[in-house]
């Protein structure tokens, strides 16, 4: 099963909008097994966004991520990863598909509410980035037949 990388960023913590993200998760079928509430270092900020290190957005992003609380979450299920950006929606709000968080609730891609892994290979990564092994949280539920072949 794949594990994604959840994050409801500064903008979505603000509106209220972490039950709304962790609801709609759940009842797609994937489990939760991390959550932290947290505020965003630098360092682990400019780690997590190294890839967009040198774009004209680069500083803004980080000013941003760290400038607020951020809800950090792992959901693993089968096809985790497409099946959260899929919730999630398209990264700008005004093309992400109707019924998806940042289409429901979204108008920028600046503000966004919410990142999420875009490969497996990036799921374990920023699983990796941004919780220790000791808090990830492998558990059963009694529903997971229901949810899983």
């Amino acid at each position: 099963m794949e594990k994604s990388f959840v994050m409801v960023k500064p903008d979505g913590v603000q509106r209220g909008l972490i039950g709304e993200v962790i609801t709609r998760l759940e009842r797609r079928g994937l489990k939760l097994t991390a959550a932290k509430f947290m505020k965003v270092s630098q360092e682990l900020a400019e780690t997590h966004y190294e890839i967009h290190k040198g774009k004209p957005f680069y500083a803004p992003l980080i000013k941003y991520i760290t400038s607020a609380p951020v809800m950090a979450m792992v959901w693993k299920g089968p096809d985790a990863v497409a099946a959260v950006r899929q919730t999630m929606g398209a990264t700008r709000p005004t093309e992400a598909a109707p019924g998806s968080v940042r289409h429901d609730f979204g108008l920028e891609v600046g503000r966004n509410l919410t990142h999420a892994s875009d490969s497996v290979e990036n799921g374990k990564a920023e699983v990796a980035l941004w919780f220790d092994e000791s808090e990830l949280v492998e558990w059963g539920r009694s529903i997971d037949p229901w949810v899983f072949e």
